[in-house]
């Protein structure tokens, strides 16, 4: 059964492991990778990756990109997301704080932002406007 609008964008907005999907090019099927992602209800989703990333490289090329998330108990539900790139800018440690709390327990996540700006160097966010919604609850299985 499809979710409501605002099911489906509540559930978006829970802390789940996203899969993004974009275009790889002819003769390749799209990159599929999970990723760690924001999104507030009737707002845009965002990620954010190296900016010399294939990720981000694919995402720059094709100019959007998909997002889906499921969960398996309760019931089984997802939703998937598609829209176009609005906007692509360098992302500060405050995005890497508010994407880390979203994912992390508190006490953890001053070492992981430590750990992230130290190992994984500079980053961009990629913010993506919601086009496209497929979404359903299957029930429990």
């Amino acid at each position: 059964m499809a979710l409501t609008r605002e099911e489906r964008e509540t559930f978006l907005a829970e802390p789940h492991i996203a899969a993004l999907a974009v275009d790889a090019g002819a003769g390749r099927a799209p990159l599929t990778v999970p990723i760690w992602y924001q999104y507030e209800p009737g707002g845009e989703a965002w990620i954010m990756t190296g900016p010399d990333s294939r990720k981000n490289e694919l995402i720059g090329r094709a100019g959007r990109f998909s997002l889906m998330v499921d969960r398996l108990e309760p019931t089984v539900r997802y939703v998937s997301v598609e829209g176009p790139v609005v906007e692509t800018f360098a992302a500060t440690e405050a995005h890497l704080r508010e994407m880390s709390a979203r994912y992390l327990p508190a006490e953890k996540v001053d070492e992981y932002v430590a750990f992230s700006s130290a190992n994984h160097g500079e980053q961009v966010v990629v913010r993506m406007r919601p086009e496209r919604w497929l979404s359903s609850d299957l029930g429990s299985v």
